[in-house]
């Protein structure tokens, strides 16, 4: 049987070819998957408060006397709230007095307002300051009066107010 050298040459260069391309490695594609997952938290409202003292100082029978205390409040982001003030040791916010010695008493008032007009309640009676919450201090002012013409005794005087957040 006789070669044929371009048929023999033909035949190994394509078994040749074969294994050259058998010994490439094959292009890989990536494979992926997805999921998803949720995340979550729950914020509950919220409010803090702080109230300051207020001090008439020396009261004077023949002009009475005014002095401002402040209210702040600290409430999550569109927390609607309410401020009362009750009626302190006198428990009527109408009547609201400070005590000194002897069961002598000091008649007050407090406003919400500057101008004297509206008295700071506890919800059944006088107004309270209502507020919605930013997630900031948030500051109101008490405004407190001594009227003129009363006589009480010489001494100290004092009252405890309880302010309560509602929200």
């Amino acid at each position: 049987m006789s070669r044929n050298p371009a048929r023999y040459l033909a035949a190994s260069f394509a078994g040749g070819l074969a294994l050259a391309v058998a010994a490439v490695p094959a292009t890989v594609t990536a494979q992926t998957a997805t999921d998803t997952f949720v995340v979550r938290a729950t914020v509950n409202s919220f409010c803090t408060m702080s109230a300051g003292d207020i001090d008439f100082g020396v009261y004077d029978p023949s002009s009475g006397s005014s002095a401002t205390g402040s209210v702040l409040v600290r409430c999550t982001a569109l927390t609607a709230y309410t401020i009362a003030l009750d009626g302190g040791q006198s428990g009527n916010i109408s009547q609201r007095r400070m005590a000194g010695a002897q069961s002598a008493n000091l008649a007050y008032v407090l406003y919400t307002d500057a101008a004297h007009t509206t008295i700071w309640g506890d919800g059944s009676t006088g107004q309270t300051v209502a507020g919605t919450g930013s997630g900031s201090m948030q500051s109101y002012q008490v405004y407190g009066l001594i009227a003129a013409g009363q006589t009480p005794p010489a001494g100290a005087y004092t009252d405890t107010i309880t302010a309560t957040i509602t929200y």
